[in-house]
């Protein structure tokens, strides 16, 4: 990860949110709402939610559809968070790698897996299936489409909606690093969501 910009949008204090904001932003995502209760021994509010609370209007929704992909998704949670953290690694986006590492380690994938999704589909530790999904974020970040021939080897692996909720974890992804990075938003030092 070499993209650093210099923080450009601060998050905003928890000591700052309007009741309203906190309403917004409430409820869409379950690992975030922990942090969103305002009660007194509620954990710190990570920073990506203060800056999504400086437009919770987009915020929300945002979690919304964050969650419905982590939450309640179809694919299965390793390889969502390999393509997560390839979108992360392509994107430079230092708050996205730092949070899925341990998403993805907890979801299931190894430091040893971890440790190769920079170098792409070429390492050895992948299996075909893993080299499919890098090779199809590969694809939607470079091309914006799967080529045919990855998109038929994953439609014998997964079903319908896995395969369209590959491509919007990928999108969604891919926008929210683009958020992040013009943000300037580093890395936090503590657990996050």
């Amino acid at each position: 990860m070499t993209r650093r910009a210099a923080p450009r949008l601060r998050p905003l204090p928890a000591a700052e949110w309007t009741r309203e904001d906190r309403e917004l932003l409430s409820g869409n995502l379950a690992r975030a709402d922990r942090y969103l209760s305002g009660d007194a021994d509620a954990p710190p509010v990570p920073p990506v939610l203060g800056l999504l609370a400086r437009h919770p209007r987009i915020g929300g929704p945002w979690l919304a559809f964050s969650g419905a992909l982590l939450d309640d998704g179809a694919l299965d949670p390793r390889d969502r968070e390999l393509l997560i953290l390839r979108v992360g690694s392509r994107t430079r986006c230092r708050y996205q790698w730092a949070q899925h590492v341990g998403i993805g380690q907890a979801a299931g994938l190894t430091p040893e897996q971890i440790a190769p999704v920079p170098d792409g589909a070429q390492s050895e530790v992948w299996t075909d299936h893993q080299r499919d999904l890098l090779r199809a974020a590969d694809q939607l970040l470079d091309d914006h489409v799967i080529d045919d021939r990855t998109w038929e080897r994953l439609a014998a692996q997964l079903d319908e909606r896995q395969l369209l909720e590959l491509t919007f974890v990928v999108g969604s992804y891919a926008r929210l690093a683009m958020v992040l990075n013009s943000a300037g938003l580093e890395p936090s030092a503590g657990p996050d969501l």
